[in-house]
């Protein structure tokens, strides 16, 4: 409601930041609006389940795009939440400008920039694509919604695009195709600001407490390729095949040897960015198995592994180690990617009433009902047993009708245990003993 009453050009925020528990989308429609022309607009998301891609139905719902289960679903979080952000900017005519895209922990947060400008915002469609994603090896393909072309007199011509640019069957391995997006196609960073915090903070180390991990990351995006959207990784394309997985420098200076450019990706510290196409970075792969080969009987032959096998490389790659093939930060060792400060490192329940000691009796409940929500598997004659160390108290009244059924003992008890006894509902529970002394205890002890 405070940034629905600040739409006046006059009276707009210079930055707003939104970071609320959970999904930011109730806020974007009037944080795009509040925002004063070229102020600063910051937003955090840590709804990382849905923007991963396990609801892609509810990322739809939130941010008016479908999220992919795949190894670069932390950068497609990012480009997702900036469809989003440009999209409800582009309803007042407005457009964002990205300066700082970040996936750290369990959140993404962006830095943009909000401009108004009816001739800019025809570019918005072109600034967006969708992602043909193979279910079978993984490769993706990018879509774009819009096509902007130069026309006489330096005009810019918008029209649809084209498409689409896969098959019905993935051209390596036969299988079928994922869509998602729509999501922003275009760099996440402006590499300008970026310089210029990184000179900031070493300026200053200790300004901040996480001066190190700062630079660290700053670092890594610094070196990222602005113009290539996703990545993959290496785990992801040995598993493929069922191969050794080759070194990262190995598979860098592969590329680098073949003409064409790669990077790293702050989102994932085993991501290969690069321009190349799905069709040379397989054939890669191919020459790497001929050197750590895969048995063949054991592949299926409808598996990926076996398709994308059964062709022949037609680029023959050099996995000799270039120079620079290894990233400045790496060679530095700047702490790029943070490991977890705590075991069960993670988000926290949402704020209740009572402050901190709500939360840790909260905490101190979880460890108590550890492994005691679901009762362990027991033995029923032993169970048996111990229920009939206890008396029955309708066989004593001469009103049970279970006879042999009944759980519990139906022995015989003195005049004098009777009279001490303390009678009891059947069934009763085990941990309470309504005999007196003298008493018998046992089944079969008169």
């Amino acid at each position: 409601m405070l940034m629905y009453q600040h739409q006046k050009a006059s009276e707009r925020f210079d930055v707003i930041d939104l970071d609320p528990y959970g999904s930011p989308a109730p806020f974007l429609d009037a944080a795009v609006q509040a925002v004063s022309e070229g102020g600063l607009l910051c937003v955090t998301c840590t709804d990382m389940a849905v923007l991963a891609g396990n609801s892609g139905e509810t990322c739809y719902s939130k941010y008016g795009a479908m999220a992919l289960k795949s190894r670069a679903c932390h950068e497609m979080a990012l480009r997702i939440v900036l469809h989003s952000l440009d999209l409800h900017a582009n309803c007042y005519q407005r457009f964002v400008v990205p300066l700082l895209s970040i996936s750290a922990d369990f959140y993404v947060r962006v830095f943009v920039r909000v401009f108004t400008g009816q001739a800019k915002v025809k570019a918005s469609a072109s600034k967006q694509a969708l992602v043909f994603q193979c279910v079978g090896c993984g490769a993706f393909h990018l879509q774009r919604l819009g096509k902007a072309s130069g026309a006489s007199g330096g005009r810019v011509k918008f029209s649809a695009a084209c498409g689409p640019p896969v098959a019905p069957e993935c051209e390596h391995c036969g299988q079928r195709h994922q869509l998602g997006g729509p999501m922003w196609a275009e760099p996440l960073h402006d590499l300008d600001f970026v310089g210029r915090v990184l000179e900031a903070v070493s300026a200053h180390p200790g300004r901040f407490h996480t001066a190190e991990r700062i630079r660290g990351v700053l670092s890594v995006v610094a070196e990222e390729l602005l113009d290539v959207p996703l990545y993959y990784t290496l785990d992801q394309l040995s598993s493929t095949i069922h191969c050794s997985t080759p070194s990262l420098l190995q598979l860098r200076s592969a590329l680098l040897h073949a003409g064409f450019r790669v990077s790293l990706s702050h989102a994932c510290k085993n991501a290969v960015k690069t321009d190349a196409p799905s069709s040379a970075l397989w054939d890669i792969m191919r020459c790497w198995e001929k050197e750590c080969p895969v048995k063949r009987e054991r592949l299926s032959e409808t598996s990926p592994a076996f398709r994308i096998l059964s062709v022949e490389p037609r680029l023959q790659a050099n996995f000799t180690i270039r120079d620079d093939a290894n990233p400045s930060s790496r060679q530095r060792g700047l702490k790029r990617f943070q490991a977890n400060p705590e075991a069960n490192w993670g988000p926290r329940p949402r704020a209740r009433p009572g402050g901190k000691a709500a939360g840790e009796a909260l905490e101190e409940r979880r460890k108590l009902l550890q492994n005691k929500r679901k009762e362990p598997d027991e033995d029923l004659a032993q169970r048996a047993a111990q229920l009939k160390t206890f008396p029955c108290k309708r066989f004593k009244e001469g009103t049970c009708q279970r006879g042999d059924q009944c759980c519990y003992s139906h022995s015989p008890l003195t005049p004098k245990a009777t009279a001490e006894s303390t009678p009891t509902d059947c069934p009763e529970a085990p941990d309470q003993n309504p005999l007196g002394p003298g008493a018998a205890a046992g089944p079969g002890e008169d």
